[in-house]
């Protein structure tokens, strides 16, 4: 369920701002941004003009000239309402999500020095570092991380999913965001950013300023167009010289006229692709945002579109990421409850889904013994690998826990003159080649044996790789485990590589090391320590539920907070990549049909035998001109719906698309015009309009 109010294709609260801005664009300043459509502007002002002056002068061509001059007219309007249309329709996104923010008290700590007291303050006076308490039924005032507390949050307001989320000091679900509220409990929060700075505003900023963000790709199609453009504008003006040289030469005819020209040169510069390059970039950026993912640029949707390298984490992505502890393993001289019993203590303190579970399976063995005596607690870290506590005991005696990755608990015995036994050792192994991640519990130097934690791979993800593979898209998967592990999962799961105990150094060094082939690469993130990596990738999705680092560190941020939404995310961007193509392709191809409306109709005074060349049948030159000029219109405004939607992409590879495109576009664009042309002229012809 989407938090946005779900716009249809054509919203008619759209339509009559839409309508209204298309004359507003007609300012010249904001003409000149797009030079295909200044021309036709600038044509449709001289056509304008003649038409007046032909008016006056009684001049039998000038209704013709002036229906010429409409239809310009109508050529630009319909380009300008295309892009008011995508526009409008990311305003009401972006005025949607200002609706969401809420002008709010919250509960600030006072100075230290005052006690733990609690004051009231305007969210919009708390400072990036202040600390607030957010009790039930309160909104979070700002983006932050949770310092202390366990607390229900309400973010249908922002991912629009109806059933709340856990927060919870530590781990990679501690980031709340500003606009949401607690519905249980309380939290303790560390405002994360400056007013103005919140995750909301962001997003707002970035819809708002999707519609003049242009993109690599964009610039280099615009190039394409304005060079077309030249090539045609020159072509047109030598044709003028030319004909006042052919009637003098063959003493017949009559000399072109600067309206059929004028109408030349429009029909023949990519005006269709030119009218709606904007609105396809626009609406490329809000189809992403209909997917709950919130690009930072065009740039982004467009590298998205040009991925062929996918890093995806295991936890979550691959697997459903619910490991849970399924056996204990003892090591050669212990029983399964002493093992159990130091698991458990070595988990007490561990509030991940992981160590709960070693907890909960250590209870029903009947196993858990409480602790005794001071305990400090041993976090995991990614250089670590491992976590547990130290228990100091009344007469000093310090009993040091431990559990952890098979290769740095080995290292960390060793590291104290210990040893892991072979047994164990064998043990790991036979439950990483089942794809189960193994757990090395260790009092001191001592090992105790091994703990198996089960992961399932999704259902239907290994046809999703498959048809990654035929789109040309190679998938890695990241994860911390052992190498058995990784290649039992990778095997199953049917990805194309694998990175195993995996550290943020080593992602960080794939990536740069895939880039450095030439290829672009995207990964997504959720954690502070994946921040290096969505730096240095070409596409980071953040998860909204991740780390304020991780979100600042990603060109995107899946407010869903789903790792395999990278998938549409990718289909997404090609989508676009693909919209933009196919109406390139088709916007070139029409041009066909129009050089033997127009061609035939301008010269065939001078030169009877271009008739032949009238394979269309039209009725006159002046119908010809103006039937082509009419199409030109018309095709932008029955294009728009396919700019706003997309084209629909399909897992294939790059030349079965280029195929079908040049079947669908090309062909279509050369065989359309044909048949519409036809229609228009004889339409025409029948209501006696020229």
């Amino acid at each position: 369920m989407n938090t946005q109010k779900s716009l249809v294709l054509l919203d008619p609260a759209l339509l009559k701002p839409a309508l209204a801005a298309a004359f507003t664009k007609l300012s010249p300043r904001v003409q000149w941004r797009n030079p295909v459509m200044f021309v036709v502007f600038i044509g449709s002002i001289l056509t304008t003009l003649f038409g007046g002056l032909a008016l006056q002068s009684g001049d039998g061509t000038a209704s013709f000239t002036l229906s010429v001059a409409v239809w310009l007219w109508f050529t630009v309007l319909f380009a300008n309402f295309a892009e008011a249309l995508a526009e409008g329709r990311a305003q009401a996104q972006a005025s949607s999500l200002r609706g969401l923010k809420k002008s709010t008290m919250a509960k600030k700590l006072r100075e230290p020095k005052y006690g733990t007291t609690w004051l009231p303050e305007e969210a919009e006076n708390l400072r990036k570092g202040d600390v607030v308490l957010v009790e039930a039924h309160d909104f979070i005032p700002l983006d932050g991380e949770v310092v202390e507390g366990v607390a229900s949050v309400d973010e249908s307001a922002i991912t629009g999913e109806s059933a709340p989320v856990v927060r919870e000091s530590g781990g990679d679900f501690s980031s709340v965001t500003g606009g949401t509220r607690v519905l249980s409990d309380w939290l303790v929060v560390r405002i994360g950013v400056n007013p103005g700075e919140s995750f909301l505003d962001r997003m707002i900023s970035m819809v708002e300023g999707a519609k003049r963000q242009k993109t690599p790709n964009e610039i280099a199609l615009t190039i394409l167009l304005v060079a077309l453009t030249i090539v045609f504008l020159v072509v047109t003006v030598t044709l003028l010289p030319y004909s006042i040289f052919s009637v003098q030469a063959a003493g017949a005819g009559t000399v072109v006229s600067m309206t059929a020209l004028i109408a030349l040169l429009v029909c023949l510069i990519p005006t269709t692709i030119g009218g709606l390059l904007s609105a396809v970039g626009v609406a490329g950026m809000s189809r992403m945002m209909q997917a709950n993912v919130i690009a930072t640029s065009g740039r982004a949707v467009e590298a998205a579109g040009d991925v062929d390298v996918l890093l995806l984490d295991k936890t979550g992505t691959i697997t459903h990421g619910n490991r849970q502890a399924s056996a204990f393993f003892p090591a050669p001289g212990l029983t399964e409850a002493q093992l159990a019993a130091c698991a458990a203590q070595a988990s007490l303190a561990d509030e991940t889904p992981e160590g709960r579970s070693i907890v909960a399976l250590a209870q029903r063995l009947g196993a858990v013994q409480p602790l005794v005596g001071t305990t400090t607690e041993v976090p995991f870290t990614a250089q670590t690998r491992m976590s547990g506590i130290d228990l100091q005991s009344a007469d000093g005696k310090v009993r040091v826990l431990r559990k952890g990755a098979v290769d740095a608990i080995r290292k960390y015995v060793q590291a104290q003159n210990g040893r892991m036994p072979t047994e164990v050792a064998k043990q790991a192994d036979d439950v990483s080649r089942r794809g189960s991640t193994p757990l090395v519990v260790v009092d001191g130097a001592t090992v105790l044996g091994v703990v198996e934690l089960k992961d399932i791979v999704k259902a239907g993800i290994k046809e999703r790789f498959g048809e990654l593979r035929r789109m040309g898209i190679k998938t890695v998967m990241i994860t911390g485990d052992n190498k058995l592990t990784a290649a039992a999962i990778a095997a199953e799961a049917g990805v194309d590589d694998f990175l195993a105990e995996a550290t943020p150094e080593q992602k960080l060094a794939l990536i740069r090391q895939y880039q450095s082939e030439g290829r672009l690469v995207a990964m997504t993130g959720d954690g502070t320590n994946d921040a290096p990596a969505l730096a240095q990738a070409d596409v980071a999705v953040a998860m909204n539920s991740g780390t304020q680092a991780a979100k600042e560190a990603g060109n995107m941020v899946d407010l869903d907070s789903n790792p395999t939404k990278l998938l549409e995310i990718v289909e997404t961007g090609k989508a676009l990549l693909m919209t933009r193509g196919s109406l390139t392709t088709f916007s070139i191809a029409n041009d066909v049909a129009k050089y033997f409306a127009i061609i035939p109709a301008i010269f065939v005074s001078t030169y009877p035998q271009l008739k032949a060349l009238n394979v269309m049948g039209l009725g006159s030159p002046s119908s010809a001109i103006l039937s082509a000029v009419i199409f030109n219109a018309l095709i932008i405004m029955f294009l728009v719906p396919l700019a706003l939607k997309g084209v629909r992409y399909r897992p294939v590879g790059a030349a079965a698309l280029l195929r079908r495109n040049l079947l669908i576009y090309g062909l279509g664009g050369l065989v359309v015009p044909f048949v519409g042309i036809k229609a228009i002229d004889m339409l025409l012809v029948a209501a006696h309009l020229v």
